[in-house]
């Protein structure tokens, strides 16, 4: 499996703090109901933690997923419940970063 970072932002950037307020009361209802639909057209998605942010982003989502494809359509499922915006991110272990740049060196690249 890998590891997904969804970021999510629920309202364009100029939105008044009324409908910013608004939008995450929607998001907050809406939100078994997003999860159950993410559990039924991708059970091997397991999440890992979901944050609240301050600042650009909204919301922040950790979880594991078998492939992009599936990724792709965890965030096509949070946008169709009214997201603004969604970036999903492939994270990859510090650890193996570290392995591919050593492997990187002994190549002379």
């Amino acid at each position: 499996m890998k590891t997904y970072v969804m970021m999510t932002k629920i309202a364009p950037p100029n939105a008044q703090v009324v409908e910013l307020g608004s939008r995450m009361q929607e998001w907050a209802r809406n939100e078994q109901s997003r999860l159950e639909k993410i559990k039924n057209s991708c059970p091997e998605v397991k999440f890992l933690s979901h944050y609240a942010l301050l600042g650009q982003w909204d919301f922040m989502d950790i979880y594991n997923a078998p492939d992009e494809e599936t990724a792709a359509m965890v965030s096509l499922i949070s946008r169709s419940f009214g997201a603004h915006e969604v970036e999903s991110w492939c994270a990859i272990p510090s650890e193996k970063l570290t392995k591919l740049a050593a492997e990187l060196n002994r190549l002379d690249v």
